[in-house]
């Protein structure tokens, strides 16, 4: 940061942090991307997004940073919240169109309905019968509560460890390296996993419940 950058990626939290430490200086930024947007403005990072791009933007200016907003859903607030940074004239550019319920054609589909007192057990067969005994399964519960007790559960004949918010980071890291590397078959979470992750090889994708 010291020597300068092109390109700065960070969550809002740390690049408020170096500001306020001046270790950061935003008044000749460029281009400004939100990525997710429509998480990041409604899990409580609004205040700190705007706070930040205070630093960035000057009210009327006609040199203020290029704004791009990219989100996988667009609810009318994200657009009422998007025309404080952007200019009148902005693009919107959709690349789902009316397909909204589109998913990929390689992948099944299946519902199972069964008591949540059998559910580890039916969870156990299922798994046996659709990843194996090499395979890998993401297996997502509502709360952190249900995925230690699931993970713990002795139905489930399968290797497995849960990863949700109490756990700490570090021992997340390792917990994602041992599921990538086939030290254990299932992964047992919250929807902490469900956004970013990048494992290859995941044969199967099972949630508890509909999710809300």
């Amino acid at each position: 940061l010291k020597s300068g950058i092109d390109i700065l990626v960070g969550t809002p939290g740390r690049i408020k942090d170096h500001i306020q430490n001046s270790k950061l200086e935003l008044s000749s930024v460029k281009h400004v991307v939100l990525d997710e947007v429509d998480h990041m403005l409604d899990m409580g990072f609004a205040e700190q997004v705007e706070e930040i791009l205070g630093f960035a933007y000057k009210k009327g200016s006609e040199n203020n940073p290029q704004t791009l907003l990219f989100s996988a859903t667009c609810p009318r607030w994200v657009y009422d919240v998007a025309k404080k940074y952007m200019k009148d004239e902005y693009v919107q550019i959709d690349l789902i169109g009316r397909k909204t319920q589109r998913t990929a054609t390689t992948v099944e589909h299946l519902a199972i309905q069964c008591r949540s007192s059998q559910r580890a057990g039916v969870l156990g067969d299922i798994i046996q019968v659709y990843s194996g005994s090499q395979g890998r399964t993401i297996v997502f519960c509502e709360t952190k509560k249900e995925a230690n007790e699931l993970a713990m559960n002795a139905s489930l004949k399968q290797d497995a460890q849960s990863l949700h918010g109490d756990i700490p980071q570090q021992q997340r890291e390792v917990t994602l390296k041992g599921f990538r590397n086939g030290v254990f078959e299932v992964l047992i979470a919250t929807n902490v996993a469900a956004r970013g992750l990048d494992i290859p090889e995941v044969d199967l994708v099972i949630q508890c419940s509909p999710p809300k």
